[in-house]
């Protein structure tokens, strides 16, 4: 048997979550193999534990679970006071219909990946997860006020007055692809492109509506441009620093 190289002490720590034994042996292999360092659980009350006791920059997580299901677990870390609560969740569904994408993304799921799928894909999705939550914007902006709230585009930090606003991984990445005040498509603010592109975008709108409910009184400021995307209503001029796409 091919003996893994140890990865590095600074590489991207990652909880996989299955109670199938074979599944997460084969995941943590897989990935371990990408260069990531691995733990895994067996349950969500095992991966409560382990992240009572250690840092991880992702969770994969499987969704049909006995006991607490991926979905509830996702839930109550969102919900929670975890230093984690705001870990990148890509979810593993052998659910097809598209409610069961929806309760995922509702919970605060970053991405879901159907079974069975290619480990390669698994791989990609995760890589750019990573890209997304680790600081991949290059030139930092000044924040933006919109209605009672400014967000801190470099931080990533939205504030109601003095009252910080919680916010998920997805939710920071949205409000920062559309400080800019410019038009934003679907397919620009979709969480992946290229695979199932169409529910990938159909998806945005689940998520922009979650972030209308969050903001509450500032959810004027966030429209709907038919036929086009979404745009922030930033106080003063709205610069146009992302291009939208023109609709399929």
């Amino acid at each position: 048997m091919t003996q893994l190289a140890a990865p590095e002490a600074d590489a991207p720590h990652i909880l996989v979550v299955d109670d199938d034994k074979r599944i997460r042996a084969l995941l943590s292999r897989f990935l371990i193999g990408e260069g990531y360092r691995v733990s895994a659980a067996a349950s969500a009350a095992e991966a409560t534990a382990r992240l009572r006791d250690l840092l991880f920059d992702l969770i994969v997580l499987d969704v049909m679970m006995p006991g607490e299901s991926g979905v509830q677990f996702a839930a109550r870390l969102r919900n929670g006071t975890s230093p984690l609560r705001d870990a990148p969740i890509l979810m593993l569904t052998a659910l097809s219909e598209t409610k069961n994408r929806v309760e995922g993304l509702e919970a605060g799921v970053d991405d879901y990946l159907a079974k069975p799928f290619e480990p390669r894909e698994l791989a990609l999705r995760i890589a750019c997860i990573l890209r997304r939550t680790r600081g991949r914007d290059a030139s930092p902006r000044r924040p933006v006020g919109f209605g009672d709230f400014r967000f801190d585009v470099e931080k990533g930090l939205l504030m109601r007055g003095d009252q910080p606003i919680h916010l998920t991984t997805r939710e920071r990445e949205l409000l920062r692809l559309l400080a800019g005040g410019a038009v934003v498509s679907r397919r620009t603010l979709a969480p992946r492109a290229g695979v199932d592109a169409e529910a990938s975008e159909r998806s945005v709108d689940v998520e922009i509506a979650r972030l209308r409910r969050k903001i509450d009184g500032g959810a004027h400021c966030l429209q709907t441009v038919r036929g086009q995307g979404y745009r922030l209503i930033v106080d003063g001029e709205g610069h146009n620093t992302f291009e939208h796409e023109a609709p399929p």
